[in-house]
This record gives C-alpha cells, sequence and structure tokens, in this order.
C-alpha cells in the first residue's frame, strides 16, 4: 500500500516495523534522522497459544490479538501508528533470477530513478518468468516479496551502482523471491484487523542480511541463518552481492516439541525448559501434565534432544549446499532458534567447518541504526531490526486496487498497469481478446472449399467506468472491470448450405412411381443433405442418370442372373441379362445398363425365360454338315450330324427348358450318307397320314428304294401310293 495515499497520523519521521514470529512478535519505532535511524521504542510480546506453524498464520484472530496489544502500547509512547513496515517468513519459497537492460547512450548521466527503473523491470521479467514456469503448479498464485540486486552492468563492465554513470547499455540482474498468496494474505489480514496498512513488504532473510552483512562484506562467501520458531531462512553471499534465498521448514519449535514429547510436557511448559539449557546450569525443574514435579540433569535433557538437533542441522547444511555449491566460508546463525543448545557446534560438523566458522551473531552495531537499547541485542531482534532499516529505503509497497468486485492488492513496481493487475489475479490477457473461430476445409466432388470460423468478440476493460488499455496507468483505490470476450465458433455447416445438391425426379418403373434422389456420402458413408461436415471432410454427391444407378436405388437389379448346370458332367455357368423397354415420349426404347434417364421415363422390365438346351449350347437348331435333297418336291437341308439329348436322364430337345442345377446330357452321331429312313424322319414324314389298305413305294431319283437305301445331295424322294 502506497503510504502516500489515505490518512497517516504517524509523524512523517516515525518508522514502525513488526516482526511477526511464529513464537513472538516484536514491534519497533525509530525517528528518521538524516542518514540513520534511532530508536525510540520497543515491545516484545509472545503469542498465548500456537497461533503460527511455520511461519504461516494458522489462526488470524489470536494473531491480531498480540499484535493489537503490541501497537497499544506503543501508541501509548509515540502516539497513534497507521503505518507499518513487515517482513514474511520463506515458507515454501521460490526464487528467480531474472536480468534486464535499457539503452542508456541518450539519458546523458544515469540518475537514481533509472537505476530504480531497471530494478522494477527486472522484478517485472521475474514475474514473467514465473507465470510461465512449471515448477509450481499454481504460478498466479504467488507474491513478490522482495528482491537482491546481484549485479549492475554498463557496457559489460561490472559496477556497484549505475547512479552518476554515463554509457550506452545499463543492464541488472536480481534475485527475485516469492511466496504465496496465502502466507502474503493472512499477513495482511491480521495487520488490517487491528487498523494498521503495510507500507513495506519484504523477507525476513533480506531483513536480517541487511544488518549483520552490510555490502562490504559480501565479496565473502557467508551465509546467514534466521532460525526462528517455525523456519530456518537462510541467504548466501558471494562475489559481491547476495546469490540465493532459500528456507527450511524446521526450527526451534521442532526442538521444544522433542522435549514436550520426552518429558509429558505442555508446549510452553517445553519452550521455558528448553530456555534454560545453558552451560551455567545444572538442573531444570518443571512439573509434567500429569502434575508430577520433577527436576532432570540438563546434560540427560541435551541428550534426548541430540538427535533432533542434528536433524535439523542438517537439514539446514543441506539447503546450504544446495543453494551454494558446496560449504560457505562462515554461517552467521541469528533468530531466536539460533540459541538451541548445540546447533552451531552440530552444524559446523555437518558442513565440514571449524566450530568457530559457525557463530550466533547479535546486533550490538548496525550500520545506520543508533542507539539500540540492550533488550534489543539479541539473536531474535536482527530481523526487526532490519525490517525497521529497510522501512524507508527501496523496498515493495503495496497499491490497493479493485478488479471485478474483489480487492487486489498488488506490489507497487514503479509503474502499475492493468496488464500486472490482471497477471496478480491470474487472468490470462490473451483471453480477453478473444480469439476468432477456426475455419475448416472440406472436398467437394474433387474440389477444395474454405469456410471460415464465425468473428471473436473483443473484451471489454473499464478503468473507473472508462474505457481503458491494458497499459493503463493504476493508482491507489483505482477500480477496474473486466469482461473476457468470446471466442468465435469452428463452422458445423450441414451439407445442403455448401453445396448445389440437384433436385430429384420421377420415373415409373413397371407402374410404380418411383423418386429419383441424388446419392450422397461424406467420407464414403452414406450422407444426406442436413448432415453436419467438419474439418477434413470429403463430400461426394451426384443425381443417378443412367438406367443401372436409378433401377440400384429402387432396389431393382440390373445385374445378370446365373443358371449352375452340368453339362456331360462339366458344371457350367449360364448368365441372362435382363431385358429393359423405356416408353419416352410414346416411343419404346431397348435399354441397357447405361442408357440415359429422362425425368417421366416408363421402365419395363421384361421377364426373361429360362434358357433352353440349344441355348446353353448355342445351337438355335441342328446345324453342322448337311445335305440338300427334295421330298416330295419340297426342298429340305438334311444334317450328317445325329445329336441325343438327355435332361436330368430324360429324353429332351433343343428346345428344352433347361431349370438352374439340372444335368444335361447330348452325343454326336456323324452320317456322311444317311439312310433313307434318317431322312424321311428328319423331314417329319408321317406315315399315319397315308390311305389305309393302299401299297406304298418309296423312289430316290425315280428308282424303287429300300429304306436302309443311301441318299446323298441333290437326291430326289418321294413316296408313291400305288393303286
Amino acid at each position: 500500500m502506497d503510504n502516500n495515499n489515505g490518512e497517516n497520523n504517524t509523524p512523517a519521521n516515525l518508522l514502525f516495523a513488526l516482526d511477526i514470529g511464529t513464537r513472538s512478535v516484536i514491534g519497533l519505532v525509530g525517528e528518521q534522522l538524516d542518514n540513520s535511524i534511532k530508536i525510540l521504542h520497543c515491545e516484545r510480546q509472545e503469542h498465548h497459544t500456537r497461533a503460527m506453524l511455520d511461519g504461516q498464520i494458522h489462526d488470524v484472530m489470536e494473531v491480531a490479538s498480540v499484535l493489537s496489544d503490541v501497537k497499544t502500547k506503543l501508541e501509548k509512547s509515540c502516539g497513534p501508528l497507521k503505518m507499518v513496515s513487515v517482513a514474511a517468513a520463506g515458507r515454501a519459497l521460490c526464487t528467480i533470477k531474472a536480468s534486464a537492460e535499457i539503452e542508456s547512450s541518450g539519458r546523458g548521466v544515469l540518475s537514481p530513478s533509472d537505476e530504480r527503473s531497471l530494478e522494477l523491470a527486472a522484478i517485472q521479467n521475474a514475474q514473467r518468468q514465473l507465470a510461465t514456469s512449471q515448477a509450481i503448479p499454481d504460478p498466479t498464485s504467488y507474491y513478490c516479496v522482495g528482491y537482491s540486486v546481484i549485479k549492475f552492468s554498463l557496457d559489460h563492465t561490472v559496477l556497484k551502482s549505475l547512479v552518476g554513470q554515463r554509457g550506452r547499455l545499463a543492464a541488472i540482474e536480481v534475485i527475485a523471491t516469492f511466496l504465496p498468496r496465502q502466507v502474503i494474505d493472512s499477513l495482511q489480514s491480521a495487520v488490517e484487523t487491528v487498523g494498521l496498512e503495510i507500507s513495506t513488504l519484504t523477507l525476513e532473510p533480506i531483513a536480517a542480511i541487511n544488518v549483520l552483512i552490510p555490502p562490504t562484506m559480501r565479496h565473502l562467501n557467508l551465509t546467514l541463518v534466521d532460525v526462528g520458531a517455525g523456519t530456518s531462512d537462510v541467504a548466501i553471499t558471494r562475489d559481491g552481492s547476495v546469490i540465493a534465498y532459500g528456507m527450511v521448514p524446521f526450527a526451534g519449535d521442532e526442538i521444544t516439541e522433542a522435549i514436550s514429547q520426552a518429558y509429558l510436557l505442555d508446549f510452553n511448559v517445553a519452550e521455558g525448559v528448553k530456555r534454560q539449557l545453558n552451560e551455567t546450569t545444572q538442573n531444570v525443574s518443571f512439573t509434567d501434565v500429569l502434575g508430577l514435579p520433577q527436576e532432570i540433569p540438563v546434560k540427560d535433557i541435551l541428550d534426548s534432544i541430540s538427535t533432533k538437533v542434528c536433524e535439523l542441522a542438517q537439514a539446514i547444511a543441506a539447503q546450504i549446499v544446495e543453494l551454494n555449491g558446496s560449504s560457505p566460508q562462515a554461517v552467521l546463525l541469528v533468530g531466536g532458534g539460533s540459541l538451541t543448545p548445540l546447533l552451531a557446534k552440530t552444524l559446523a560438523e555437518a558442513l565440514e567447518l571449524p566450530p568457530a566458522r559457525v557463530a550466533i551473531r547479535r546486533p550490538d552495531a548496525v550500520e545506520n541504526i543508533v542507539d539500540i537499547p540492550p533488550d534489543l541485542c539479541t539473536p531474535d531482534a536482527v530481523t526487526p531490526l532490519g525490517i525497521l532499516k529497510l522501512a524507508n529505503s527501496r523496498t515493495l509497497h503495496f497499491v490497493n486496487v479493485t478488479l471485478n468486485n474483489e480487492p487486489l492488492h498488488l506490489f507497487n513496481l514503479g509503474s502499475l498497469t492493468i496488464a500486472d493487475a490482471l497477471l496478480t489475479a491470474g487472468l490470462d490477457i490473451r483471453n480477453l481478446r478473444g480469439r476468432p473461430g477456426l475455419g475448416i476445409t472440406i472436398c467437394i466432388n474433387g474440389e477444395t472449399k474454405f469456410i471460415p470460423g464465425t468473428h471473436h468478440t473483443p473484451g471489454k476493460i473499464t478503468l473507473n467506468g472508462e474505457q481503458a488499455e491494458l497499459n493503463a496507468a493504476l493508482h491507489e483505490n483505482d477500480i477496474i472491470t473486466v469482461a473476457k470476450g468470446t471466442d468465435g465458433s469452428t463452422p458445423a455447416p450441414p451439407l445442403n448450405e455448401v453445396a448445389q445438391i440437384p433436385a430429384g425426379y420421377q420415373v415409373k418403373i413397371n407402374e410404380d412411381i418411383h423418386q429419383v434422389t441424388p446419392f450422397i456420402s461424406v467420407n464414403k458413408l452414406p450422407a444426406d443433405p442436413n448432415t453436419k461436415l467438419k474439418d477434413r471432410d470429403d463430400v461426394s454427391y451426384y443425381i443417378p442418370y443412367n438406367l443401372e444407378d436409378v433401377l440400384k436405388q429402387a432396389g431393382q437389379s440390373s445385374e445378370c442372373i446365373d443358371y449352375f448346370y452340368t453339362m456331360n458332367g462339366t458344371e457350367r455357368i449360364f448368365s441372362l441379362w435382363p431385358k429393359y423397354t423405356i416408353i419416352r415420349n410414346q416411343a419404346e426404347i431397348t435399354a441397357i445398363p447405361s442408357t440415359k434417364i429422362q425425368p417421366n421415363d416408363k421402365i419395363a422390365l421384361q421377364p426373361l425365360p429360362k434358357p433352353t438346351i440349344g441355348e446353353l449350347l448355342g445351337m438355335a437348331e441342328e446345324i453342322g454338315d448337311h445335305i440338300t435333297i427334295t421330298f416330295n418336291g419340297k426342298k429340305h437341308t438334311i444334317s450328317t450330324r445325329q445329336y441325343t439329348f438327355r435332361l436330368n436322364g430324360a429324353p429332351a430337345e433343343l428346345s428344352t427348358v433347361v431349370p438352374s442345377g439340372s444335368n444335361v446330357e447330348y452325343s454326336c452321331t456323324e452320317q456322311p450318307a444317311p439312310m433313307l429312313s434318317s431322312v424321311l424322319l428328319a423331314v417329319k414324314f408321317d406315315p399315319r397320314t397315308l390311305p389305309n389298305g393302299k401299297r406304298v413305294d418309296t423312289l430316290i431319283n425315280g428308282q424303287h428304294a429300300e429304306y436302309t437305301a443311301p441318299v446323298k445331295n441333290g437326291d430326289s424322294i418321294e413316296v408313291v401310293v400305288i393303286n
């Protein structure tokens, strides 16, 4: 929140800092002098219950009650307090290295505002990296709570500061820290409950490192570990800057819990026992939950917690090595948990450092802070002093806005825009504009056709009731409303909207009226004019205009009919093609399957007779070698081959009808000079036509001949009745 807005009764030169820890709350009020801060008032109070665990507020109202007590006591000495600086523990901490650069050749001498703009640009780049990160499930639920400058550079030369410099290309590299929104929201809720507004927010290890490791010491590879009650925050320096921040979700409460479990103690009683474990005390007295008084040697209690202390040291050492790549030159322990017995010694062993290189530090003297009272020269006062020191520096400030009727707290990164608010709220800016619908491509009878998608509806953004753009600047208490745009749709048109399907027509088939309709298929599957089309569909359609297609649609076969039979022991097939007649304009047309059909044609299907033996054999009559004779004055052709036919075992002739599946047999006898009797049979002479009682004579060429006499080509045969 911007401390230049809203009512503020706190004197402008007073700074108010709160260290809201897992175990206790420390409040400091200082006076801003020219180049330093003078401590005016201090108030410390422990939580009544375990309202905070691992740096996370679990009971907002209980924490707010303690904050109210601290605030009330301080206000008795310094007057009303409105704005406060706070720090968050590194629970679920996410750190990102980011950089930014600007063309500085036209800027002249670089100013502090130029340097500040570069810092904010790098933080925004870190936010963008986080927004597209796959490292955490929901990047939009994280707040940037602090940052440290790793290095400045001007024209690729590393500098401590850009102010007063002149060059072509200014650049910066920072390490930005992010925490889950839940951590920040609960912290802000507790602060607002007691009538305070957060003016600046930082990270606890950032605050602590500004007290104990000033820039002049950061060329050393040092590690600061702020061991609180719930978390152990880690910060590492090297090569002149802070290179990493981290967190271990274990701290002093783990040791207190071990004592509580070992001796059946209330948690607060166990905390009191832990604080008595020092070199000057030999025995500790307490009463367990059963009401039994006990007096235990300090050595025994230390033995009971040694395993937990070792686990805590190992976890801190592992985080240090992970961030630093190896053991540092030295470790500085701060925070109330740093007084845990055996911790410094055990951590030195875990990092393979000399015991003297792991030390508990107290803020006896802090650069730019004067008159530190004796009760603040303790390890747990480092972080609150750091928060106070950063209270008037270039840390992150809040700006309050409303987005779609929901309050939104933004960190003031210098030039906040609507786009920053949407990014913080987790809204995808790309969805605001809407996207045009995807078009589809279909193939219609071999020709490709593209159908575009529908248009999108653009989103609408208003700022304080006025139409606004994404780059519009934000200020305290601005009201933003965002209506998302709607995407266009992908078309799914019915076939009859994209293709000119031909109209049908009528024909008559054997006196039945038939409506001829188009054949339609989509992707080779039957379809109709209302079929919905999709991308890459292959459409085919045509109207039947030949006899075969018309009959097929009407369910009439235009294919041949096969007859199966056996001829002299050999299986054979005889095919008969249907015969059609088309009546058009009172004219009859013999048709075949490919004959074109016109509207109102009458199609007659003629019944097919079953085939005869002659048709099976291709013999319309007995053919072959023959002779020509004259019988009783008429010429006849007589075959010189004699055929014999049998159908299914019975005598048959060429004209005998053969059903499908029949057995046909035939034989042929050669007769180059047939006998007279055979000729008379061939000419179908019927003796019953002769008069009864008369004598008959047969003549060949006028000469009497017997029935066995041979007949030659050209002979004349007569049957004469003799009176």
